[in-house]
């Protein structure tokens, strides 16, 4: 029976409902590609040689296993990292996104539900009609984005297929399961959102709802302030993480903790949103007077309105800002660690040919790969071949533990960052395959400080290098002049080779177009959703003023006073969003280079302006533009009406 009517009811607010449908499906869309996509990558079984089968070592309760390992020409696991990534952001944009959009939808329709409750409604059935509202509406929204998802992962596949990430043929797995869990995680999301605003509605009385109808109360339920607050200490704490001793987990840290900061501020978003919309409207009352003195009144006496409002910008500003201050910062630390790690002049593109004049000692490494076999798994490596008396002299080979004079034989130097994530020590014994199967267990000798970008985390002698991989060519050689030829002289002469500044700045060039090529595909599906997510809202907010814009014009109010009204409103909401996206923004960035920097010198700061100031521009354009084009329509109904 309540089913029946809440079909009934949905049919009634289409226009409403609408906004929530498209948001939904077009989550659900997201998340169903990214599913399906990784199912396809997890189902990949490359053909016969490009995979090696080993097994691992066991141990604390485990037992040894075999396990298939894809060698570089098959490995799809860049493009499973990625997906995960795309997933993980777009889903949170997601259920922020539809939570926020169905909590609107709901209070929107205040009055409404105060007259049922006058005629009789009680509140389990309003709750059970609302909730019943969101079921239809989730329903048909999930099953429309799953099936989108379905035909669009063929496209995306191929578009994936033979990439760096993926240099393979993808093919659609089963579809079943990856779009199961899109459908089910839509449902969920839809009635949790809608599960709160249902029961706020449910709880007033009669009396309440009309007047709450009118103007809605200042304060918020005890419940979400103990939640919101609960986020915004997590947050403080992940940010207290973000420090020089946290190493590597810096960056991801950095990624993360704005969404939960977010999540924190939008719970607690009616008692802030209102506080800073008074302070950007001070100078807007000063200069507009009444119309800006009526957008004033209109984000602080609806906070939750302006809070479901400035919800989507808040996330999308705050997390892409963070992305991309993350990945330049990262990108200028890498930068200053290559800089720091050449102590050769010269680097030539390939090996350098013997006996070439001017010349003293060629550092030509070896690269080559082998699978190392640890407890639980077994992983494919990158290794580089070293004569370790000229390497210490053309890079920063520190030793931190161990001799590196003692690397002859089966040895291996490590890494700091590969010591202390496996627990290495000097002296273990590392189990490693080569690709053609042959076995050799590597010793520890020494433990070297990290030199991202110069040396890979395992280095052993060249003659072993040559035993496991015979045809492995020299592709980068680092070239120490003989003394009193000046390197740039002998830079015109060697053909490849480049001065070490020289080709620092290209690598660091590399890293940022990589990084510009990353921050595309990991923001790229979140940004679109969230700039459909902001229009979608406003033009579900806008269509609902029609009463308040003709109630208006009665009282005397011009078209241009009220589209100027409308201008200053969405403009404030937008300026409190980006206010406390651009803090959130500023807070990682700042905490994030103090942790990538620390112990480097002449670090420089590329902030991408551009990028930041457009992803602000566009928020703004969007959410006037979505706010305004409805008014004028509403204010031609409006003016038609009122002829006689």
């Amino acid at each position: 029976m309540m089913f029946r009517i809440s079909r009934q009811t949905v049919g009634q607010h289409r226009s409403l409902y609408a906004g929530s449908f498209v948001a939904l499906a077009a989550g659900v869309f997201l998340l169903g590609l990214a599913a399906t996509a990784t199912a396809a990558t997890v189902a990949y079984d490359g053909p016969t040689g490009t995979r090696i089968s080993v097994t691992t070592l066991g141990g604390d309760g485990t037992a040894p296993q075999r396990v298939s390992v894809p060698l570089s020409g098959a490995d799809v696991s860049g493009l499973q990292t990625v997906l995960s990534m795309v997933g993980t952001i777009s889903g949170f944009i997601t259920i922020f996104v539809i939570a926020s959009t169905f909590a609107f939808a709901v209070a929107s329709r205040r009055q409404e539900i105060g007259l049922l409750r006058l005629i009789g409604a009680t509140p389990r059935q309003i709750r059970r009609m609302i909730m019943g509202e969101a079921l239809v509406v989730a329903s048909a929204a999930s099953l429309t984005g799953a099936l989108a998802a379905h035909l669009a992962t063929p496209l995306l596949l191929r578009k994936a297929s033979y990439t760096e990430l993926a240099p393979v043929k993808l093919e659609p797995a089963s579809p079943w399961v990856p779009l199961a869990i899109a459908v089910g995680a839509g449902l969920l999301v839809a009635m949790l959102g809608a599960r709160s605003a249902a029961r706020r509605a449910g709880k007033v009385g009669p009396i309440d709802a009309l007047r709450e109808a009118a103007l809605e109360p200042p304060r918020i339920g005890p419940v979400r302030i103990g939640f919101g607050l609960l986020f915004l200490v997590g947050a403080i704490v992940m940010l207290t993480l973000i420090r020089p001793s946290t190493g590597e987990g810096a960056a991801p840290l950095a990624m993360f903790t704005p969404m939960v900061m977010v999540v924190a501020l939008t719970l607690l978003a009616p008692l802030v949103v209102p506080l800073i919309g008074r302070l950007w409207a001070a100078p807007l009352v000063a200069w507009t007077q009444v119309s800006g003195r009526l957008a004033r009144s209109n984000v602080v006496t609806a906070p939750r309105r302006s809070a479901s409002l400035a919800a989507p910008i808040l996330a999308i500003s705050a997390i892409a800002g963070s992305m991309v201050l993350t990945l330049s910062f990262a990108a200028d630390s890498e930068a200053a660690n290559i800089r720091d790690a050449v102590r050769a002049p010269i680097v030539v593109s390939g090996p350098v040919p013997p006996g070439e004049p001017g010349v003293q000692a060629v550092d030509a490494g070896v690269p080559l790969q082998l699978v190392r076999i640890a407890a639980d798994y077994a992983e494919l490596e990158d290794v580089e071949g070293i004569d370790p008396a000229i390497a210490s002299r053309t890079r920063d080979l520190t030793v931190l533990s161990g001799a590196l004079g003692r690397l002859t034989g089966d040895t291996v130097a490590i890494s700091k960052e590969m010591s202390g994530f496996e627990g290495y020590h000097v002296g273990d014994e590392i189990p490693m395959v080569s690709p053609n199967g042959t076995p050799v267990r590597l010793r520890v000798v020494a433990i070297v400080k990290d030199a991202f970008g110069v040396n890979p985390s395992f280095l052993i002698p060249l003659d072993v290098a040559r035993r496991h991989a015979p045809d492995a060519q020299v592709q980068r050689s680092f070239v120490l002049p003989a003394d009193g030829v000046a390197p740039a002289e002998l830079v015109k002469r060697l053909p490849g080779a480049q001065l070490a500044a020289d080709w620092e700045a290209d690598q660091a060039e590399g890293l940022r177009k990589g990084n510009r090529f990353g921050l595309i595909i990991l923001l790229g599906p979140a940004a679109l959703y969230s700039a459909i997510a902001i229009a979608n809202t406003l033009l579900m907010s806008s269509l609902q003023r029609r009463h308040e814009f003709a109630t208006s014009r009665l009282l005397g109010a011009t078209p241009a006073q009220l589209r100027r009204m409308v201008l200053w409103e969405s403009s404030l909401v937008g300026a409190v969003a980006l206010s406390l996206g651009t803090v959130i923004t500023i807070t990682v960035g700042v905490l994030l280079r103090n942790a990538l920097t620390s112990g480097l010198t002449d670090v420089p700061t590329t902030i991408p302006w551009s990028i930041l100031l457009a992803i602000g521009a566009l928020c703004l354009t969007l959410t006037i533009g979505s706010a305004l084009a409805p008014t004028a329509y509403l204010l031609r109904v409006v003016e038609t009406a009122r002829r006689p």
